[in-house]
């Protein structure tokens, strides 16, 4: 099984500090999109936005997520899911659908770091 890496998020406990801190260092633009709080983030010049700055969650129970949050593309997120568990890793998130984007799992490793598998599918609901 391979995957790209398709999607990473910000986790900010302030959004708007933490989006001014991104558009004046790297001159990063952002565009509101769905839920409160959530932004695409355009990286570079006729890029698709790979990325997003959304309020700060727990992943893991107790455990504010910190650094970049990043989503691999897959096939299959059950195969991803079944195969992280036979390698010593962990379902941190249960399989959910995104109405329009597709279905998404997260994962920890052995190590904990937590990864998002996701099946892109904009027809999903």
């Amino acid at each position: 099984m391979t995957g790209e890496l398709a999607h990473f998020a910000i986790n900010a406990d302030d959004v708007d500090a933490t989006k001014a801190f991104y558009e004046t260092v790297f001159g990063w633009a952002f565009e509101p999109w769905g839920p409160p709080d959530f932004f695409h983030i355009k990286t570079g010049t006729g890029a698709p936005p790979l990325g997003a700055l959304q309020r700060r969650r727990e992943l893991v129970p107790g455990a504010k997520t910190v650094g970049f949050e990043c989503t691999v593309a897959v096939s299959d997120v059950d195969a991803v899911a079944k195969a992280a568990v036979a390698a010593g890793g962990r379902v941190v998130m249960e399989k959910s659908t995104i109405s329009g984007v597709g279905d998404l799992v997260f994962v920890a490793d052995p190590s904990g770091n937590v990864v998002g598998a996701m099946r892109y599918d904009e027809s999903a609901e």
